[in-house]
């Protein structure tokens, strides 16, 4: 007996997009907020670096956050869009 799969149009239900998302706001959000405790809390940064340790693990989370959460919301956004296209077409 061949077996039907469950979800026969895998675009209109869950491809991922939701995580991809999900999952880059929070990534962005995280490091956002890191930049901002920096700023204004874990005493700032000078041309040489930050002031504190705190500040210097602040810097180092919000210089990995804000790019590789950037990377995934856009993909996530670029994905929601195709599959946006793809639902108007039929």
């Amino acid at each position: 007996m061949p077996r039907v799969s469950p979800n026969p149009n895998p675009t209109q239900r869950d491809d991922g997009t939701r995580r991809l998302l999900q999952w880059g706001a929070s990534i962005l959000g995280a490091g956002l907020l890191a930049g901002l405790l920096l700023l204004t809390v874990l005493g700032g940064f000078s041309p040489t670096g930050a002031s504190t340790n705190a500040g210097w693990f602040a810097l180092i989370v919000a210089l990995m956050c804000i790019p590789f959460g950037g990377m995934l919301l856009a993909l996530g956004v670029a994905k929601w869009l195709r599959n946006r296209h793809l639902a108007r077409s039929r």
